[in-house]
């Protein structure tokens, strides 16, 4: 009763970088399967927050995936930065000529599944990997079980691995599925969903005394905030006031309450993995690395990722030649490491560890007064928060 099927490339995951990756190659005329676990609801109304760069916007848009961020979405032309009472703003648009637009991530996913669908893409939802087999051939083979309970067996020439931190690919890749580069932050954010309208017209990233906080948005009538946390803390340990009582004293007050509907901690860890390929086996996205969300980097680094492998994957079809599939490591990499640091760098600038002393804190604010005094500061922000050019083969 097992199933089989032949493709170029069969991509696990129906993740952005998986969709994405397998969007692209369409549009190139090359045939990939995309599988995921999860059934196409579970994906499309899995909540997610969403700061896009203004490359991943510009490369939707001009894929002819959708033209919904344009119309839906929000464009910011800069953040506040907000410490001892006082806001900077980074303006994007003065510093860089670039912006980012909020745009929620399962959005994209809507946009993508109906684009893959539209263009008769083959994306098979409940269908699971377990195994990918002969990655040192050329033809290697992901083995799994499909929406019908039955094994699925796919042959193809190239398997991507887009199946997300937890991924199974990364052990074909790296050895194990924890092998590569690894950091635990010692907190968390507290995340919350309030019906309300916008406290503010950007994003507040506020460092106090007291903790962090983000002020961010969803929608006209629906606000996402966090507060920095205890990666153990319990969500429902907090009663509302004592959030809302957090929140205001974090930012210096000013925000506009609303009945809170859902709250989650979001635990921050940073990732890379030891390799990206290994034979005809690759990584992208969250399974080749993940960042801590204060750089919005996450979504946007898997786009890269997958920008480059399918430039790669197109060179290797039209020439035969390799030359770019062995290159797109290095390559990616280069992008993986400054987004990295970029995370690292705004994390630890804006939070206090558990042990951080009183040294720690003020040089904090002095690193803080350093990068919004400086008109080099600001650009160094705004260009990395914007995103640097997409890198393409």
């Amino acid at each position: 009763m097992a199933s089989t099927a032949r493709t170029q490339v069969a991509i696990i995951g129906a993740g952005p970088a998986g969709l994405m990756l397998s969007h692209l190659l369409h549009r190139a005329g090359i045939h990939s399967i995309v599988i995921d676990g999860r059934s196409r609801d579970a994906i499309e109304q899995t909540i997610r927050a969403g700061i896009l760069e203004n490359g991943t916007v510009d490369l939707l848009t001009s894929a002819d995936v959708s033209q919904r961020v344009l119309a839906e979405g929000h464009r910011h032309d800069g953040i506040e930065l907000r410490f001892e009472g006082t806001g900077h703003r980074i303006d994007f648009a003065d510093l860089v000529g670039r912006a980012v637009w909020l745009y929620p991530q399962h959005e994209v996913l809507k946009d993508l599944i109906a684009a893959r669908l539209r263009d008769g893409g083959e994306v098979r939802f409940e269908s699971t990997a377990t195994e990918i087999m002969d990655a040192d051939s050329d033809a290697p083979r992901v083995i799994g079980t499909g929406a019908d309970g039955h094994l699925l067996k796919i042959t193809a020439d190239f398997v991507i691995g887009a199946d997300g931190s937890q991924s199974i690919a990364r052990e074909t890749v790296t050895g194990s599925r924890t092998g590569g580069h690894f950091r635990e932050y010692p907190f968390a954010w507290f995340g919350i969903l309030t019906e309300a309208p916008p406290s503010a017209p950007e994003l507040i990233y506020s460092a106090s005394p007291h903790g962090f906080a983000l002020i961010s948005q969803r929608s006209d009538t629906v606000q996402r905030m966090y507060l920095q946390c205890d990666p153990e803390l319990d969500p429902a340990s907090m009663s509302d006031p004592e959030i809302w009582d957090a929140l205001q004293t974090r930012v210096g007050g000013g925000l506009i309450e609303g009945p809170i509907f859902q709250r989650d901690v979001l635990r921050f860890r940073s990732f890379v993995a030891h390799r990206l390929r290994r034979g005809r086996a690759f990584l992208v996205g969250d399974a080749a690395h993940t960042v801590p969300p204060t750089g919005a980097k996450g979504l946007n680094l898997a786009v890269a990722d997958v920008l480059l492998l399918s430039g790669a994957l197109q060179s290797f079809y039209e020439t035969g030649s390799e030359a770019h599939l062995d290159a797109y490591p290095e390559r990616a990499l280069d992008r993986i490491w400054r987004a990295q640091h970029f995370s690292w760098w705004m994390t630890s600038m804006l939070h206090a560890a558990p042990d951080a002393t009183e040294f720690d804190l003020q040089r904090r604010f002095g690193e803080l007064h350093s990068v919004t005094s400086s008109r080099a500061g600001r650009t160094y922000l705004a260009e990395a928060y914007t995103g640097w050019p997409l890198a393409t083969f």
